[in-house]
């Protein structure tokens, strides 16, 4: 095998949706100024009892039952997350234990917003490598755990949910070279910090650097795929903002792709919201198989990674 392929995805979603007039009864805020700000209408927010474990576990499941893999067949597990409580068993030890899988390499990846593209290119990596034949590979937040519910400016955006997708070895890769890195001297910029921890992050800087610096080196990921920004058939960024998905989704020049906007109904799932996204287009069958789909995180430590792949 000379690479590996995404095979199937799944999500998952708390029940409990939280509107923005829900929450203008709790900070000083309005429909109309978080529409305006961010694009979001609604968010997912998880139960007590719903962990970032038990939200993995679901969206694997899904993605595992699509894949026509049995649970035997899966060597490595992979969980992008930032909110994970316990240290130890790690999130990804959990959910192989909750799937009953055999004997899989178990490893959480923390890369805050930009995590689910960084653990799909280590799958990928470690495929190509010999080391794992199927992987399962996981984004999961339960971001409202580290909401501080009293700053308005952050609590609107956040969300809960989780995104799988198994991915497996083939002959022809459908999953292309990563282009990542970070800017490490602006890592004040996101923050989940303190006992208790807490989100926050300072909004114009991210956008500032989100909408000027990041569209060339999306299209690099394009280019070292060898796949024009025109012939994309979908492009799943991170879904922080709106107002920075639309402006980078054009200036990327991917005039024909279905840009996934899941921010709108989701809000901002840190590291589970590309799969998320992803899933529910595929779902939708708002993309072919086979069609080359742009993936890019971005976010907590100004990290950043992406790749184009082929939809399973």
């Amino acid at each position: 095998m000379t690479g590996s392929r995404v095979l199937a995805l799944g999500h998952y979603q708390p029940a409990r949706v939280l509107t923005n007039d829900d929450l203008a009864a709790m900070v000083d805020t309005s429909d109309e100024w978080i529409r305006s700000r961010v694009g979001i209408r609604t968010r997912r927010i998880a139960e007590p009892d719903e962990s970032v474990a038990s939200m993995a576990a679901e969206a694997a499941a899904k993605a595992l039952a699509s894949s026509g893999l049995d649970a035997a067949d899966i060597d490595l597990v992979l969980v992008a997350t930032c909110t994970a409580v316990d240290r130890s068993p790690n999130t990804a030890a959990r959910v192989a234990a909750r799937l009953g899988l055999t004997a899989p390499a178990v490893m959480d990846i923390n890369v805050v917003c930009a995590g689910f593209p960084h653990a799909l290119a280590t799958a990928d990596h470690a495929i190509r490598a010999g080391s794992a034949v199927n992987a399962l590979v996981v984004g999961v937040e339960k971001f409202t755990d580290v909401a501080d519910w009293t700053d308005r400016t952050t609590c609107v955006l956040v969300g809960d949910g989780a995104g799988a997708a198994v991915v497996t070895a083939a002959a022809e890769p459908g999953i292309g070279p990563v282009v990542w890195g970070s800017v490490p001297e602006m890592g004040h910029a996101v923050r989940i910090e303190g006992t208790p921890s807490r989100f926050a992050q300072e909004g114009q800087s991210v956008y500032r650097w989100a909408t000027t610096q990041l569209p060339p080196i999306a299209r690099k990921v394009c280019e070292r795929a060898s796949v024009a920004p025109e012939e994309l058939a979908a492009v799943v960024l991170h879904q922080a903002n709106l107002r920075i998905i639309e402006p980078v989704a054009r200036k990327i020049g991917a005039v024909n792709a279905v840009i996934a906007t899941d921010v709108t109904e989701s809000g901002n799932t840190s590291a589970a919201s590309i799969p998320l996204a992803l899933s529910k287009l595929v779902e939708r069958g708002e993309i072919a198989s086979g069609a080359p789909v742009l993936l890019f995180g971005f976010g907590g430590n100004l990290s950043y990674a992406g790749q184009v792949i082929r939809c399973p």
